[in-house]
């Protein structure tokens, strides 16, 4: 729900630097928008996934594309460190070491999404609600669900 509200807030707000936070609750969103876009963007998103449009919940800035392009390159540097040698050894392997990164973050970027979809997003709402849109301060919304 989080991931195709800002998606369709986007649209009106495409200047604007917009973020949002899931927890079981609902959700928060950061930015500089108005309670009635963002209620307008929460029925539409609502509307929209419940017709089956569900690459709507994928997001291209949410926090498993970020681990995704951070673990997986991190773990493959790695790799080649996995031998005992000696400091010089080690040494002399740091390109390679960045080589394996480099193709670890080449392979993350359709792994984030992928992930998205498979694992972490789940586009299904069910009988979800949206029970309260709070304005809690200047650029900070929180929509309590259930």
């Amino acid at each position: 729900m989080e991931h195709a509200t800002l998606k369709i807030l986007a649209r009106k707000y495409d200047d604007k630097n917009l973020a949002g936070h899931s927890n079981p609750t609902g959700f928060f969103l950061f930015g500089d928008m108005t309670t009635d876009d963002i209620r307008d963007a929460i029925n539409e998103a609502m509307t929209r996934l419940r017709a089956g449009e569900k690459e709507l919940a994928i997001h291209p800035g949410c926090g498993t594309n970020l681990a995704a392009s951070m673990v997986l390159p991190m773990t493959l540097a790695s790799v080649p460190f996995q031998r005992g040698r000696s400091t010089r050894g080690q040494f002399l392997l740091i390109p390679v070491a960045m080589m394996f990164a480099v193709f670890g973050y080449v392979l993350s970027k359709p792994l984030g999404p992928w992930l998205q979809r498979n694992v972490t997003t789940e586009a299904n709402l069910g009988n979800l609600q949206v029970k309260e849109i709070v304005p809690v301060r200047k650029g900070v919304h929180r929509i309590i669900t259930k």
